[in-house]
């Protein structure tokens, strides 16, 4: 967040395909799906982007220290409006790390109530 009504983030190098500076240069309108699948919630946020390549300041702002990748530009959305959905129509998911911890936990639980059970035949 720059503002209340502004949003940006950095563009790293990557595969060199600039695909989203394309559809920028041809439309500037943007509309970002924000996910929690794992709350099974969504905002829903419209706005206008521009690329800002020649803004240092900004480009340090943006950078992640604990992440070695150079910040080429940034992507810088001027918000219009947002919405949060219901979670109707939204599927809950998880990463396969958390579903292996619950299930490891649940696993050990069962071992414990089965140790108790023997131990009271």
């Amino acid at each position: 967040m720059l503002d209340p009504t502004t949003l940006a983030f950095a563009d790293f190098r990557g595969n060199r395909q600039y695909i989203s500076m394309g559809n920028l240069a041809e439309n500037p309108k943007v509309h970002l799906f924000l996910m929690d699948y794992a709350n099974r919630s969504r905002v829903k946020i419209w706005g206008t982007a521009a690329v800002v390549e020649d803004d240092p300041a900004l480009l340090a702002k943006l950078t992640l220290p604990d992440y070695d990748a150079r910040v080429e530009r940034a992507f810088v959305i001027r918000v219009t409006a947002w919405d949060a959905n219901c979670p109707q129509h939204i599927p809950q998911r998880f990463e396969a790390a958390e579903v292996e911890e619950a299930l490891a936990l649940r696993d050990r639980r069962i071992a414990e109530l089965e140790a108790q059970l023997a131990a009271l035949r």
